[in-house]
């Protein structure tokens, strides 16, 4: 078990102001329901009730917000972002061990960076870079002429595809694909013909990719991800996308093909667009929304086809009164049949 640290500490750590004993010492950090008699959690509203009645020894809270003064608690300006530094704090990195296994295949004109980790298995090909501090798990390749940047942890069953560039700290999930083939073919006749795709993926910095998406190469030039951008599971990007900086694409989020992405733009689950449109910066798309053309800047989109979210929330609320309002006409032809009869 880790050491202890006080709450003072902890505040200390996440800049918050401490209410209560400030010597409670903490083992542990956990959501509100598993927290135990010496774990912290934290709440925002409208859960601080809750907080306030679970076992937890103490709670990480928004500042200004009503808590009792019978649990420990440290007010921070952002309970999520303090959450997160306190989990780093009580869920350190695993040690890794540095070097080269002599189980890992490395081409002769690979280049591997100081103190960077290549774990059993891993396969670098010809003329590949690894970055200083990087880690390569088991059953990785690397493809000839790639670049990995500093700092970068890339897990098992990663494939990253012959001359792709990666950033700096880039964390690169178990079955992700990075620099497949774009999905490009000409119909001659009946007959689907390959194009060849030659391009790269290019990754910037503080690029997270998760389990099993894919990132498709350019049919020519690059496919880019903006520095900063987090992409979640079983996400795919077509070839010669240009996906802005920090942006969010969540779960079965599909962009095709050579399509703009502005910077901080997010895609809930399972929104897709069709190829060749352009999307503007600071736009939010809903759930399942289909982005069938052009967005501008700071749009707020839902549905399908994709529209601003007053319209597909009014549209939405139409559609529930469709079967009320389909009673009332029938109530209507049938009056309006009585009134004929009796003429």
């Amino acid at each position: 078990m880790l050491a202890g640290k006080t709450l003072s500490e902890i505040a200390g750590l996440i800049e918050g102001t401490v209410t209560g004993n400030q010597g409670t010492l903490i083992f542990g950090v956990t959501n509100i329901e598993d927290a135990g008699p010496q774990d912290i959690t934290f709440a925002v509203a409208p859960h601080l009730q809750k907080a306030e009645k679970s076992a937890a020894a103490a709670v990480i809270i928004p500042r200004g917000a009503s808590f009792s003064r019978a649990k420990p608690a440290i007010a921070v300006d952002n309970p999520r972002a303090a959450f997160a530094r306190v989990l780093e704090l009580f869920t350190p990195a695993p040690l890794i061990e540095r070097g080269v296994h002599p189980a890992a295949v490395i081409a002769g004109s690979a280049q591997i960076g100081a103190n960077a980790a290549i774990m059993p298995l891993a396969v670098i090909d010809e003329e590949a870079e690894i970055g200083d501090g990087a880690v390569v798990y088991p059953h990785v390749y690397i493809g000839r002429g790639c670049r990995i940047g500093k700092d970068c942890l890339i897990y098992a069953n990663v494939s990253v595809y012959a001359g792709c560039q990666i950033g700096d700290r880039v964390i690169i999930h178990s079955g992700a694909v990075i620099g497949g083939d774009g999905f490009g073919y000409v119909d001659i006749g009946r007959e689907h013909r390959k194009v060849p795709q030659v391009g790269n993926v290019v990754l910037g910095d503080d690029v997270e990719i998760g389990c099993n998406a894919c990132i498709d190469c350019g049919t020519t030039g690059s496919t880019l991800i903006g520095k900063g951008t987090k992409i979640d599971n079983l996400v795919h990007v077509g070839h010669n996308d240009v996906i802005g900086e920090n942006c969010l694409l969540i779960a079965h989020v599909g962009i095709s093909g050579s399509v703009r992405v502005g910077s901080n733009v997010t895609f809930a689950g399972q929104s897709a667009t069709v190829g060749h449109i352009k999307i503007g910066d600071n736009c939010v798309f809903g759930g399942r929304a289909g982005i069938i053309s052009d967005v501008p800047d700071n749009s707020v989109y839902a549905g399908f086809p994709a529209q601003p979210h007053k319209d597909w929330l009014r549209q939405e609320a139409l559609q529930r009164k469709l079967p009320e309002f389909f009673r009332r006409l029938r109530e209507l032809e049938t009056q309006v049949k009585e009134l004929g009869r009796k003429k």
